[in-house]
């Protein structure tokens, strides 16, 4: 009975990797494995491979990485001293989120980001300037649109209330549909984009883009991931 629930479980996971489109965004990841490789690109160009043991946060912010490098010796790393960073995710997140059926590495042009890394279950994490109400803060941020990112960056809202704790090891559970991201456009400094808001801010975030209101005749939240690749696609 037990094998026949696991094989029905699998079943569902290939089910709903298959109706993964280009245009949707990784779904953000709380778990992550402490036995497999993560690839640390620190602020001064130098490059770690190592093992994640351990990451504390407060807030939904990450405050602290422990690590382990291939020898055993450990060490603290604060969240300025990292440019970015993949992390392997845990095995239970690898399978729920499908992430290596989500994008197609010979799609992407953006050639700052490894499309193989995720597509083996990485997340991918860099630090962005972010406005957190009126005060501008440099947070590592979860990427959520890696193969459509090169004019709108969409992150992972960190303080979001659903989140669960970002942890390293077995399954850290998150529910509910996302109410807010934090928006880059073209560089700038990522803002939090709201469901309430999402009205106000579109013309804001991609100009007059005439393909995009031709396609999209009215305004859904339900499909800001489709405007963000639409804008991605067709517009300057």
């Amino acid at each position: 009975m037990k094998s026949t629930k696991i094989s029905l479980f699998l079943a569902l996971v290939l089910l709903a990797t298959a109706s993964l489109k280009a245009q949707d965004f990784l779904e953000p990841s709380f778990s992550f494995s402490g036995k497999k490789i993560a690839y640390l690109t620190m602020m001064d160009g130098s490059e770690k491979q190592v093992y994640v043991k351990n990451i504390d946060r407060k807030k939904g912010l990450i405050e602290e990485i422990k690590i382990e490098d291939e020898s055993g010796k450990k060490s603290k790393l604060k969240p300025e001293q990292i440019k970015h960073m993949y992390l392997p995710q845990s095995g239970w997140d690898k399978m729920n989120k499908a992430l290596d059926q989500a994008y197609d590495a010979q799609k992407w042009d953006n050639d700052a980001l490894d499309p193989n890394k995720f597509k083996e279950g990485y997340v991918y994490f860099e630090q962005a300037e972010v406005m957190v109400k009126k005060k501008k803060m440099t947070m590592l941020m979860q990427l959520l649109n890696p193969a459509f990112c090169t004019k709108i960056k969409v992150y992972h809202d960190p303080y979001a209330g659903e989140t669960a704790s970002l942890g390293v090891g077995p399954l850290t559970m998150a529910g509910g549909d996302e109410k807010s991201y934090y928006v880059s456009v073209r560089g700038q400094t990522a803002f939090k984009l709201q469901k309430k808001n999402y009205d106000e801010e579109f013309n804001k975030m991609y100009g007059m883009c005439s393909t995009l209101k031709a396609k999209f005749d009215k305004i859904k939240w339900s499909e800001f991931n489709e405007h963000v690749y639409e804008h991605y696609m067709t517009c300057e």
